[in-house]
């Protein structure tokens, strides 16, 4: 499977500007000692002290011991096309977003419904810090220290029925905040918002699953989804919604937006597979953003590398038919 996007697989703007982000990882451009101005200008390592500081403790049980990217790359080089789709977009246009205060309603299969605050959704959970990898479908990966809390405690509260089989995320829909949603963008993404996410429910009360409030010990920025976003480090990034508005129980499979966008590129699992290409480039490898311009590509790991954690929630299943 080669590695390279072919023009004749250029269909819309969104596939250019994939193809151009190939590149740039496949040279190593986006590697520490060459990221773009642009990546340094929005996310210098001084932003650390523009976030408030949170109380959290160290979870070494699932933090992994590699160590993590700077704040400026965490920060500065995201994917979050409600913010536009260059890497940088998200770090230079997210300020029009206002993630206080900010509700989030919860519905569907459960007993426990109904909108909540914030403050009422933190509340009873204390915080702690895991040192997660992060690998974006589009081959290239980051070890990012996020705070927050076990996904599975948020969504126990609400006391799931027996036919919630599923768990589904929506993003915020306003494009006055989120300037990428406008109507006149769709052309560059594909995407019909609002951005929707979702898991089995084994997935997401699974102890890695993870509902993210912090990064590197401060309050989450908003280009990486203030003020509510979930980790799955098993799993490509996209499937981590950010910005959550809503949590839906359903007994039905959520239809997650990028499937609908590209059902033959993304599925409803999105777990890290090196055997499992991509149409259009190998996921056998992946660029590792702050390796440095010569270090080359590093081996894709089974699962992100937490296949011993994960990999008997899919035991018996074709992961080629459900990537």
């Amino acid at each position: 499977m080669p590695s390279l996007i072919r023009p004749s697989e250029i269909t819309n703007e969104r596939f250019f500007r994939m193809r151009r982000d190939l590149l740039v990882q496949t040279l190593g451009l986006a590697a520490a000692g060459a990221l773009p101005g642009a990546l340094r200008a929005a996310a210098p390592e001084s932003a650390e002290a523009t976030s408030a500081t949170l109380k959290y403790t160290r979870n070494a049980k699932y933090s992994t011991t590699d160590k993590p990217n700077t704040f400026a790359e965490v920060t500065g080089y995201n994917n979050f096309y409600e913010f536009g789709v260059d890497k940088a977009d998200p770090a230079a246009n997210a300020g029009t977003l206002h993630p206080h205060p900010w509700n989030v309603t919860i519905a569907g299969e459960a007993d426990v419904t109904g909108t909540f605050t914030i403050e009422d959704l933190l509340k009873p959970h204390p915080l702690e810090e895991r040192i997660y990898r992060h690998r974006c479908v589009e081959a290239w990966s980051m070890v990012i220290p996020w705070v927050g809390f076990p996904l599975a405690d948020l969504l126990a509260r609400f006391k799931p029925n027996s036919r919630a089989k599923y768990v589904e995320f929506t993003t915020l829909l306003d494009p006055k905040q989120m300037p990428g949603q406008s109507p006149s963008l769709l052309a560059q993404t594909g995407l019909h918002w609002p951005y929707v996410e979702g898991l089995r429910i084994d997935e997401a009360m699974h102890p890695l699953a993870f509902m993210v409030v912090g990064v590197y010990g401060r309050v989450l920025p908003n280009q990486n989804g203030a003020p509510l976003r979930v980790h799955l480090p098993w799993k490509y990034g996209f499937k981590s919604g950010k910005s959550i508005v809503k949590i839906r129980f359903t007994e039905r499979q959520p239809a997650n937006t990028w499937a609908i966008s590209a059902p033959n590129e993304y599925g409803f699992y999105a777990n890290v597979n090196p055997k499992v290409d991509h149409p259009r480039w190998t996921q056998a490898t992946e660029r590792h953003i702050g390796d440095g311009f010569l270090a080359g590509r590093r081996p894709t790991l089974m699962f992100n590398g937490y296949a011993d954690q994960v990999a008997s929630l899919y035991s018996g299943m074709d992961l080629r038919r459900y990537f």
